[in-house]
């Protein structure tokens, strides 16, 4: 809504514009008139709108055309005053004013108008005759008052409507030549519908109806009043009334039938606690509140966040099968102008046989975006109608600031749910399918119908049963080249082929250049450990390297096993990322690992044992 209002008076000399204002401000007709007014400013306090009105009178034996030129593009709204008992006066709004206030404007990008018929109390019927043909002729025209400088007939209406005009205008919402909503109207109505449809059933019942009520109006409908809209809606539509609720097609015709009785500040009222400014866009403060994240914190979904995408994947869910398939995704999504998942969500989380999203699934996602990039995630809660749904100031009650890591490192603790973990190796070693096997697929043998790539996977593991979100990021590294901003994280897993000579030795680099001295955990995973292993070409082995670092011993890991190992190498990274004030010290010792995989290692290792020797007999 506009932080003020321009109100701009025209007409022919002697119709009486100075008079009308003098009349408003002095609140007695004026014994001596000026050839002009000064410009007024009303003061919000004072104004039904409480926004400040600026009034500016014109004169044409005392302004130029040129000045007269720059207040109409100054003006937010322009009364055209005429005299009611001067025909010349009413043919002029025709012939000159509106010609010259939109002459060369396009359609919807016109300056509203109010026609002023003053002198009212010097004639006995109504002008309104005549002026009806110019007010069908010209659709910028917002309604016409009739009223008298003299007795104060009308004045301070007069103003109302003018400012009524700009705060509440009719050009966005109604093509009055048409006769119905205008597009981006109907798609900021259906979007609200759809919000306030909370059961999903496609009508508004009784008690969404009053919600709806509330949340706009403060208070809910009569039941009599409430029977009163259905009555009306029912009488004019075919559709509008179903299984006695309100359809979209009955809400829209509500609003329709608002804004031809002249009543727009209801339909604006509704789409301004939605968001929506004059252009019917949802507003960046709506989509994009202030949420301060210092240097050091992550952001993460509160119990609050939680519970809000819940009811949304419970009310979507139409088949109750805990999974959201691809039209129920699209539907839930339907309020958004673009669909905020694209088909790399499918390889990020976990989803069902059929290839669904489960309701874990659903939940990761959520996670992961607001750990990555919290203003997207805002923005897609704004969109949802989480603010409006759960009575909050904005989206942002719905996320927690985590605190510095720094004083987690001093405190020996942390309070974050969610951690991330950069997984490095060279190009070949099998990081997109130790991603896979995160999220519970194997990409030889189950694979994915979707050709979409994600560099992310989000899962939950337990870690002293808590239940921890571990966000492992596939790094793509050039073959010795590694940024410092791709190297930060919560935990590094360092991945080589052990069937390949060179593999180690690029991991080895890695760690000295970014990780050596840094409070950033390091685990070390050993790949492929299904294929025949060789000797790594770098001046220690393995092991050795890690005994020298104080790090764990490598970790084995094969797409063939995914049970035995990436459940336990899972976890390890969890702990690692939870405790990084253990790294270089009880990280490198095997007893503290075996405490912390239950004795899982033990199973993976004999697991491969195992494998290996079934493959000799083949």
């Amino acid at each position: 809504m506009k932080q003020d209002v321009r109100i701009l008076l025209l007409g022919e000399p002697k119709v009486g514009k100075t008079s009308l204002i003098m009349s408003l401000v002095g609140e007695e007709f004026p014994e001596e008139v000026p050839p002009r007014a000064e410009e007024i400013t009303i003061p919000a306090d004072v104004t039904p709108e409480k926004v400040p009105t600026h009034i500016v009178d014109y004169s044409e034996k005392e302004q130029s055309d040129e000045v007269l030129r720059d207040e109409i593009i100054k003006a937010n709204v322009v009364c055209v005053v005429y005299d009611v008992t001067n025909e010349d006066t009413i043919d002029k709004i025709r012939t000159k004013w509106i010609p010259l206030v939109n002459g060369d404007a396009e359609k919807g990008n016109k300056v509203p108008i109010i026609l002023v018929g003053n002198k009212s109390d010097l004639r006995c019927g109504s002008s309104m005759e005549t002026i009806l043909p110019i007010m069908n002729q010209f659709s910028e025209i917002e309604t016409c008052v009739e009223c008298s400088a003299k007795n104060l007939k009308n004045i301070s209406e007069l103003f109302y409507y003018a400012q009524k005009a700009v705060l509440h205008p009719t050009a966005p919402l109604y093509d009055p030549e048409d006769k119905q909503l205008k597009p981006l109207c109907v798609r900021a109505l259906s979007r609200i519908f759809y919000i306030s449809d909370q059961d999903n059933d496609r009508i508004l019942s009784d008690a969404e109806l009053n919600s709806f009520q509330k949340s706009c109006f403060g208070n809910p409908l009569a039941p009599q009043a409430l029977e009163d809209v259905k009555t009306v809606v029912w009488k004019n539509t075919s559709d509008g009334v179903q299984d006695n609720g309100l359809t979209l097609n009955g809400f829209l015709f509500l609003n329709t039938l608002f804004i031809q009785r002249g009543r727009h500040e209801t339909t604006w009222t509704i789409l301004r606690k939605f968001g929506y400014d004059d252009n019917l866009e949802l507003t960046d403060d709506y989509l994009y509140p202030d949420l301060r994240v210092p240097v050091g914190c992550t952001t993460e979904l509160n119990h609050l966040g939680h519970q809000f995408l819940q009811r949304l994947f419970d009310k979507y869910d139409e088949d109750k099968d805990s999974a959201l398939s691809q039209t129920e995704l699209r539907n839930l999504f339907c309020v958004c102008p673009y669909m905020p998942w694209g088909a790399e969500v499918y390889m990020t989380v976990p989803t069902t046989d059929e290839g669904y999203i489960s309701n874990h699934g659903y939940r990761c996602q959520w996670t992961l975006s607001a750990y990555l990039d919290i203003h997207r995630c805002l923005e897609h809660l704004g969109y949802l109608g989480y603010p409006i749904l759960t009575e909050q100031e904005s989206q942002t009650a719905a996320i927690t600031v985590t605190r510095e890591k720094e004083v987690d490192l001093e405190k020996g603790q942390t309070q974050r749910s969610v951690f991330l973990c950069k997984v490095i190796g060279p190009r070949g070693t099998g990081k997109t399918a130790f991603l896979q096997a995160f999220v519970g697929r194997n990409v030889v043998n189950k694979g994915n119908s979707s050709s979409a790539f994600s560099p992310y996977a989000i899962n939950t593991v337990q870690v002293s049963n808590q239940e921890k979100y571990l966000i492992l990021n596939e790094v793509d590294v050039e073959v010795e080249f590694l940024k410092a901003s791709d190297a930060s994280c919560d935990v590094a897993c360092l991945m080589y082929d052990t069937s390949d000579p060179h593999s180690f030795d690029y991991c080895a680099s890695i760690y000295k250049q970014h990780y050596m001295e840094s409070n950033i955990p390091c685990v070390l995973v050993a790949s492929k450990v299904d294929l025949p292993e060789v000797k790594q070409f770098h001046g220690m082995t393995p092991a050795e390297f890690c005994y020298k670092h104080r790090l764990p011993p490598p970790l084995p890991f094969s797409s063939l096993l995914l049970d035995s190992t990436s459940k336990n190498i899972a976890t390890r990274l969890a702990w690692a990322a939870m405790y990084p004030h253990l790294n270089g010290s009880d990280m490198s010792n095997t007893s503290f690992w075996l405490r912390v995989a239950l004795g899982s290692a033990v199973v993976a290792v004999l697991g491969f044992a195992i494998y290996r020797a079934v493959a000799r007999l083949k």
